[in-house]
């Protein structure tokens, strides 16, 4: 998906090898106030990662600590993966850069990312596990998790109130009941949930403790025959069989918030930042919007989400390996990390620093599914997977559309098996 706050989620496209050199640290000052006098530390942010406030009080930290000068470059997110593969194979890279979570492991694996293993046992003691996995590659840290974003249940509160629903549900069970209610007691569509909302089955795999690919001597292949996966598309066709929306579709395609907009739909899943594009489209509605966490199987624990988000990573050719530590030990302190959660409504990388959120409803009801999310297989060979047609979408509709989980998985495992072969 396309985020506005954050990372694209998942991997838009293949990623071109970047050039392995060398990196020799010339830093080799101490901390402190001048420091680093002279020197311009270059972070490249993607748009909208930085807010006002949160910039400028950490650029305002970092130079008094340092002497150095933060030079902040706000980038694109279309075309971003070509413009840093060519910017880390050059002589003067970011020194800084934000990467995409699922992005982390290709760029760690042909040698752009510095080794970030001594920050982690300073600082990422307490990093919650679920987002500091993407970080970590063949057992080393090669990023540190910086935030993510997951979805929740935007849902229609006067919708619910007509169905005579008084509480937003604690269990799977109790959704569906809630969601059969809305359509026994009320003209609305209970659910909207197109057949390709592909991150939310995403997560229910991620729920079940399934895996999409799985290794094959040298290679990986289709894992989509597992009945953990099985279990799982079963989960969201309970949910989609209550929706009028297409099978062969995305929550893009229409727009899904637009959909909900119309005030005739009981809920849907998705990004907090979706609940603005239905105000936008129908400013009434947004008294009537209620967010609550995706219920699991048990009142105990939320149902599994994909994790999307950002990490911070220091460039292996980069001459300011010291100076680049320094900066990532003020932005990712406690009180800046907290302040960029409290200021965007992101999920912190810790778990303590979810006090932040308070007041942010749609962020309250995201963060108790955060240590029990995941994401996508973080292999480099996944890129070309979420290349249109993505086969796993063209799986969803197949079960949808009547196909067994079997028959569905063998339909595109030769497509899937192809991409997972690819060069990288």
């Amino acid at each position: 998906m396309k985020r506005k706050l954050i990372a694209a989620i998942g991997v838009a496209g293949m990623l071109v090898s970047i050039a392995a050199c060398g990196g020799d640290d010339g830093d080799d000052k101490k901390a402190g106030v001048d420091g680093f006098k002279g020197e311009t530390l270059t972070l490249w942010a993607m748009d909208g990662s930085t807010p006002d406030g949160w910039t400028k009080d950490v650029k305002a930290a970092f130079e008094k600590k340092t002497g150095a000068k933060l030079n902040l470059e706000v980038q694109q997110w279309n075309g971003i993966q070509q413009k840093l593969t060519t910017a880390l194979s050059e002589e003067n890279p970011p020194d800084v850069f934000e990467i995409g979570n699922t992005q982390t492991a290709a760029y760690a694996k042909t040698g752009g990312l510095a080794e970030l293993g001594d920050l982690k046992e300073g600082l990422g003691a307490d990093w919650t596990e679920s987002i500091n996995e993407s970080s970590v590659v063949d057992g080393k840290q090669y990023a540190a998790p910086w935030f993510v974003l997951n979805r929740v249940v935007i849902y229609n509160k006067k919708v619910w109130a007509d169905a005579g629903i008084k509480e937003t549900p604690k269990t799977r069970a109790e959704f569906l009941e809630n969601l059969k209610t809305i359509e026994s007691k009320t003209d609305a569509e209970p659910i909207y949930l197109p057949g390709q909302n592909w991150y939310h089955f995403v997560g229910l795999t991620i729920g079940e403790g399934a895996d999409l690919v799985k290794k094959d001597g040298d290679k990986y292949v289709s894992n989509l025959t597992d009945p953990k996966v099985a279990k799982a598309m079963k989960t969201y066709k309970e949910f989609a069989d209550l929706s009028k929306a297409p099978k062969n579709k995305d929550e893009a395609t229409p727009q899904q918030a637009e959909v909900f907009a119309k005030g005739k739909t009981g809920a849907f899943i998705g990004m907090s930042w979706e609940a603005a594009t239905a105000i936008k489209a129908n400013p009434k509605i947004e008294k009537d919007i209620g967010y609550f966490t995706i219920p699991g199987a048990t009142a105990a624990k939320p149902e599994g989400v994909f994790l999307g988000g950002s990490n911070l990573a220091v460039a292996a050719t980069s001459k300011k390996q010291e100076l680049a530590k320094e900066f990532l030990k003020i932005a990712l302190s406690d009180k800046y990390e907290g302040a960029l959660a409290k200021e965007s409504g992101v999920i912190p990388n810790k778990k303590a620093l979810e006090a932040q959120l308070k007041g942010n409803a749609a962020a309250e009801a995201a963060a108790p599914a955060t240590a029990g999310g995941g994401t996508t297989p973080l292999i480099p060979e996944w890129a070309a997977v979420e290349n249109p047609p993505n086969p796993i979408k063209n799986y969803m509709t197949a079960v949808l559309n009547g196909k067994s989980n079997d028959a569905a998985a063998k339909q595109v495992e030769g497509e899937l098996n192809k991409r997972l072969a690819q060069k990288q």
